[in-house]
């Protein structure tokens, strides 16, 4: 069982829920969590453990060679992502916006535009009892998050079982880390706030996981402040609302020292169980 923990904009809650109900999940079940946030992860501040492996990640990108290329322009003509260009008699590469599709290296006449591995970021495992916790972080300077969630997903798949539970703690809003980390997952949490912010960027991630055929539930945090008008977007629109876990001082004074919330909080820890329930009620 896959579920991803998604949002429309960022600050919504995705990494609290994230770590609560891994841990909450852990209490009778082996779950892995991995957190596709490449570019800015912390969930490691609130889910601790051992080192048990970590890898240097590379991505692929073309080398031009001069001696042997004709500046026919097959290579400008192919990538759609304009990281190669012609430009008088040279051609230039742009690492940043190549998406590794080998494109320009397949179709080049010539084989001039041979792929060389770029460092791009790294990949650490850590294990905490039945929690196995997954950290991709991207090398400073690296623009390019896609192929790091890719590889990332790509060796959770290879390291767990298909009966093992999978949290996702994916990147904010609707673009193309959001399509990679959610794309194979069996379940989207899609985390909101009651405010019309909320309700706005819920729609858009709605509109996203609909067109990726994805199944998906809602979870309110901060219930109680701004307006009904999620839940009632919800309810008309047949949008199942997961959970509501309730706007307070206590939650943001532990979330501040790096403490989950649930141990501490009943009433969060009940919108948690409602949650598993959900889950495991799909799992089985």
């Amino acid at each position: 069982m896959k579920i991803a923990i998604a949002s429309g904009k960022g600050g919504t809650g995705k990494t609290t829920l994230s770590t609560n109900l891994t841990a909450l999940l852990a209490e009778s079940e082996k779950v892995v969590l991995t957190d596709l946030d490449v570019e800015e992860p912390n969930s490691g501040l609130f889910i601790k453990g051992d080192l048990v492996k970590e890898e240097i990640k590379y991505k692929m990108i073309p080398k031009w060679e001069e001696d042997t290329c004709t500046l026919c322009g097959e290579c400008q003509k192919n990538c759609n992502f304009h990281a190669v260009i012609q430009l008088g008699p040279q051609i230039l590469v742009f690492p940043e916006l190549c998406h590794s599709c080998y494109a320009c290296s397949e179709l080049c006449p010539t084989e001039s535009l041979p792929m060389i591995s770029q460092r791009m970021g790294t990949l650490k495992q850590y294990l905490n009892n039945n929690i196995s916790f997954i950290e991709s972080r991207l090398d400073i300077g690296q623009e390019q998050a896609v192929p790091l969630i890719a590889q990332t997903n790509e060796f959770v798949n290879k390291a767990f079982n298909k009966k093992t539970v999978k949290i996702f703690d994916s990147p904010p809003g609707t673009s193309c880390p959001v399509i990679e980390a959610t794309k194979g997952v069996d379940f989207v949490i899609l985390v909101t706030e009651p405010t019309p912010f909320g309700l706005h960027d819920l729609k858009l991630a709605v509109e996203t996981m609909n067109a990726l055929g994805k199944p998906y539930g809602v979870v309110i945090n901060r219930y109680g402040i701004g307006n009904n008008d999620v839940v009632d977007h919800c309810k008309g629109n047949s949008i199942p609302v997961l959970a509501k876990i309730p706007n307070s001082r206590n939650i943001a004074e532990l979330y501040s020292k790096g403490k989950l919330i649930y141990t501490e909080l009943p009433e969060v820890k009940q919108e948690l169980q409602n949650i598993k329930n959900y889950i495991l009620n799909l799992k089985n």
